[in-house]
């Protein structure tokens, strides 16, 4: 390439990292992310404070299920649009403020004397946050050119995590200086954050249209995809290409505490070290998706997930090492990062743009279901391997995907948008 190419190419490069149409999916990365743990770790943190029984906290995991559901819903907000805004962002308004009541709602609840209101205001935040998920994800798809989506699913991954930080972290520490309601009232109140966002800006072009009946928003996005050639082949790539990292990351913390780190070591490695890999990991992912394309990246980012993987494995070697620890969290998070930037590109070219929430929310169920099937049994997995059998084990079975996306890349059977792939 000559100079003046690399140059003009660089500027280019520049000029999307600063673009408005970009940036506004970090904001809303931002909201997405935030509600995700005020009804998981935040909420269990104040229900242990009140007094409740671990067993009813424990039952709490199921007010999670509208993030494994959306797909069932999600037809009627690509049916129907609201007689503000738009399609996308009428729909995004109406799931935002809800879910500002929501957390509103739960705010006010009380723990130790009614655990179900809490249980039922929980479920309302949670139903509200994935409505509003399948709509940010349907407007980054619309929203963005084909050749945009992996530095957007780069940036919207990013917000995500800063939200979640905010969320988890930020809301257990202001909860040692004053009460979980005041917490909840103040997180209620950064969500207009996403609010002003939706009201700030523009409605994307459906360029395919929107389905005409109720019938056809039910029933085609899955006519359409299953009628795709390989159409299952796929859904089996996206079970398979993260199963391996999945499976490692829900074992990682009695992983650390087993072989002797602290609470407060892994805590602050977790989050110094951790962090910020997932956030350069993941923006790094978004611009070689620009310059190698989804196959070749989700090939790459694949191999460093497995690596990172085997790494858990050479701790487990090494033993009470902090070192080791920062350089094995910082790999791990950066590698994630990387592939999941790819991983949710790869579902957008997926798309039908006429279908776009109905379908998105289809595979993104699937990309959340080794989160409750396949880590299921690492626990017995491990007792029965060894650590640095397990680690191994989770890295092999990161082959399968791998093998399968080489399956898929001869046949050309997982091309959807032309620029993309």
């Amino acid at each position: 390439m000559s100079a003046d190419n690399l140059m003009g190419s660089t500027r280019d490069l520049l000029k999307s990292l600063v673009s408005p149409r970009l940036l506004v999916h970090v904001l809303f990365g931002f909201v997405c992310g935030l509600p995700l743990l005020l009804t998981g770790s935040v909420l269990q943190a104040w229900m242990k404070e009140e007094g409740v029984d671990l067993s009813v906290i424990g039952l709490f995991a199921f007010v999670g299920l509208p993030y494994t559901l959306k797909f069932l819903w999600a037809p009627l907000l690509d049916r129907y649009t609201p007689s503000l805004l738009g399609r996308r962002r009428g729909w995004l308004l109406l799931a935002q403020l809800s879910l500002v009541a929501a957390i509103v709602l739960l705010a006010f609840a009380q723990p130790a004397i009614s655990p179900l209101s809490v249980a039922i205001a929980a479920l309302l935040v949670t139903f509200f946050s994935a409505s509003q998920d399948i709509v940010v994800d349907a407007y980054r798809r619309e929203s963005l050119r084909d050749e945009e989506q992996g530095l957007g699913a780069s940036f919207y991954v990013n917000g995500y995590r800063l939200g979640m930080l905010l969320a988890s972290g930020g809301g257990l520490i202001m909860a040692d200086f004053m009460t979980f309601q005041s917490v909840y009232l103040i997180m209620a109140g950064i969500m207009s954050v996403g609010v002003l966002t939706t009201l700030l800006s523009p409605e994307p072009e459906a360029s395919e249209g929107k389905p005409r009946t109720l019938q056809e928003a039910v029933v085609e996005p899955f006519l359409e995809y299953f009628r795709r050639r390989d159409a299952l082949a796929i859904l089996l790539f996206i079970l398979l290409y993260k199963i391996g990292d999945t499976m490692a990351q829900h074992m990682t913390t009695p992983f650390y505490l087993d072989i002797g780190f602290s609470k407060t070591e892994i805590g602050t490695v977790v989050k110094l070290f951790g962090f910020w890999a997932t956030i350069v990991g993941s923006l790094l992912g978004g611009v070689l998706i620009l310059r190698l394309g989804i196959y070749r990246a989700l090939w790459g980012f694949g191999i460093l997930q497995g690596l990172s993987t085997a790494g858990f494995a050479l701790l487990a070697l090494v033993g009470n090492s902090l070192g080791g620890l920062a350089a094995v969290i910082a790999f791990e998070n950066f590698s994630g990062g990387m592939g999941t930037a790819a991983y949710i590109a790869f579902m957008a070219s997926m798309t039908n743009k006429k279908f776009t929430a109905t379908q998105y929310a289809l595979l993104s169920s699937f990309m959340g279901i080794p989160r409750v099937i396949a880590a299921s049994p690492t626990g017995f997995m491990a007792e029965g391997m060894g650590w640095v059998g397990f680690f191994l084990f989770c890295t092999l079975i990161a082959i399968p995907g791998l093998l399968m996306l080489n399956w898929l890349q001869r046949r050309g059977s997982a091309t959807r948008a032309e620029g993309v792939v």
